[in-house]
Order: structure tokens, then C-alpha cells, then sequence
């Protein structure tokens, strides 16, 4: 039997790195429990205090058909490369130059949303299809392929 996952990011601020994954994916903060507006709103009810609101956040597919994603603040930074990474696939059926281009469209995009470019990685046939290296806000490397 196949497993739902959660992908999990430990980082330095759960709101701004969840925003800038909700921008890259297309999803979408998850909505406040029942009986609540906002998640400030339930967080209070709650009793959590103002400093412990960026503690966590989570953000999920609007179709419901990918993984939750979410983000835990912890005190340490992040300390070498990553050993797992996502593929954000920016440019699903496309080759060669239209492949390219659309890639650099979308790391032009997220650089405007905080990410920052590593390196370009040009098509070497026949396996290597071409990709961009990416940082996110918090410095996590991702792939746009």
C-alpha cells in the first residue's frame, strides 16, 4: 500500500518560506480549523502567545492531489548542502531551447520572490535535459528542470 507524504522544512521563518513555496508551487496556505477566520485568530484562541505564532505553517495542494508541505522554525541554521531537494518541473514537456527559456522565465520569476540562482546546467543529450540550480529564501537548493 502506497504512503501520503509531508514534506517538512526545518527553517529560521515558517510564514516567509511557506509564502515563497506557495508562490513557486501554485499552493496554498492551509485554511484556518473550523470556527476560525485566520490562523491568528484560532492561534489565540488557542492560547499561543504572539512570539510563538511563527513557530509553524503549512501549505497545501488547492487540488488536494500533492503533498502537504510544512515549515517548523528551528534555532540552528542551515549547515551544508541539501541531501534531498525538489524538482520543480517549470517546464514539463518542453526541449532544447523552448526548454531553456521557460526555465530561465521561472528563475527570473522566483528570483523576484526572494530565491537566488546557483547555476545553469545546459542539455547534454541524450539523458541530460538541461536545469537551473536554485536557492530558496532561506538558502535551500531546489532544481527547476
Amino acid at each position: 500500500m502506497a504512503r501520503d507524504v509531508q514534506i517538512t522544512f526545518d527553517c529560521a521563518d515558517p510564514a516567509g518560506l511557506a509564502a515563497f513555496w506557495a508562490e513557486a508551487l501554485g499552493y496554498q496556505v492551509q485554511r484556518a480549523p473550523d470556527g476560525f477566520e485566520s490562523w491568528d485568530q484560532a492561534l489565540e484562541a488557542m492560547g499561543v502567545p504572539p512570539e510563538r505564532r511563527n513557530d509553524a505553517s503549512a501549505l497545501v495542494d488547492p487540488e488536494g492531489a500533492r503533498p502537504r508541505l510544512f515549515f517548523q522554525r528551528v534555532p540552528e541554521g542551515k549547515q551544508a548542502k541539501n541531501r534531498v531537494h525538489l524538482d520543480v518541473r517549470a517546464a514539463p514537456g518542453l526541449a532544447g531551447d523552448a526548454r531553456m527559456a521557460a526555465l530561465e522565465a521561472e528563475a527570473a520569476r522566483l528570483v523576484s520572490h526572494g530565491a537566488t540562482r546557483l547555476e545553469r546546467h545546459e542539455p547534454a543529450p541524450p539523458l541530460g535535459t538541461g536545469h537551473i540550480v536554485m536557492a530558496d529564501p532561506e538558502g535551500n537548493e531546489f532544481c527547476l528542470d
